[in-house]
């Protein structure tokens, strides 16, 4: 799967990675200098092509140990970026400084109230000294002044899901939804569920959703959902950005492009 990737960076000519979380399986990291680093990150992304910015949320596994251990590997690594638990990335289309894409990372464990108790005591524990009401705010404020044309929020747990936990969102629904509806945000991307997904928008949702799950396990799709793309299939995302689109892609382990779709800009 890194070959894989390493390759579609060329392809694409990809400026950066995004990682969607549980970074570490299956507890996170205890330190900067946990074997972890070198056995999942350093030693397995070897293509030239990936030593650009990789920006990163934190998941659930990576609550089970030190969560601020990989921030704090940002202040010593050339690639890992999470200068936070949340934080905003603003990049320009072509160029064009008036033309910008506004990437807002944000953390979203604690945002679920599973974990407050129900998950191993030092998920929870982790998870209760997190501040979610200032991160709410923090997302608030940082979509109520952007001037981006392209609004895309980066979390590890998914508003909507065709897979495991299809029908089971509705923690994440209740803590974001209506901010993403209310800033007129274009498109989630998210991980935790294990398979590939894209989703137009749904009622009278303003975005599309992007799940990327799947790059070290798959699980079913429901049968019950429907979405515009489900595959329980190991792979990753690629996508593309101009003034009036998205170009999704999904390609699997084998280099194979197995989906591709143009979502027109649909906020103006």
């Amino acid at each position: 799967m890194a070959y894989q990737l390493g390759n579609a960076v060329v392809g694409t000519n990809a400026d950066f990675i995004i990682s969607t979380g549980d970074n570490f399986y299956p507890v996170g990291v205890q330190s900067v200098q946990d074997p972890s680093w070198q056995k999942s990150f350093e030693d397995v992304y070897t293509h030239h092509s990936t030593y650009i910015d990789w920006y990163v949320v934190l998941g659930n596994h990576d609550y089970g140990t030190n969560p601020q251990a990989e921030v704090d590997y940002s202040k010593i690594s050339a690639r890992w970026k999470m200068p936070s638990r949340y934080y905003s990335v603003h990049k320009t289309i072509d160029n064009d400084t008036s033309n910008t894409v506004g990437f807002y990372f944000i953390d979203s464990s604690p945002l679920n109230k599973s974990y407050y108790g129900k998950t191993s005591e030092l998920i929870s524990q982790n998870v209760l000294n997190a501040d979610s009401a200032k991160q709410l705010n923090w997302l608030r404020s940082e979509l109520k002044k952007s001037k981006d044309k392209w609004k895309i929020v980066v979390t590890h747990h998914p508003v909507y899901s065709a897979g495991k936990r299809y029908g089971k969102t509705k923690e994440m629904e209740d803590a974001v939804k209506e901010i993403l509806n209310q800033y007129k945000v274009d498109l989630l991307i998210a991980g935790h569920e294990h398979h590939l997904e894209f989703d137009k928008p749904k009622n009278k949702d303003t975005f599309y959703q992007l799940i990327s799950g799947a790059g070290s396990e798959k699980t079913m799709i429901s049968p019950n959902a429907k979405v515009q793309y489900a595959k329980s299939e190991y792979g990753f995302a690629t996508i593309g950005i101009d003034t009036n689109s998205l170009l999704i892609q999904f390609i699997d382990w084998q280099g194979n492009v197995i989906y591709t779709t143009e979502a027109p800009k649909l906020n103006k």
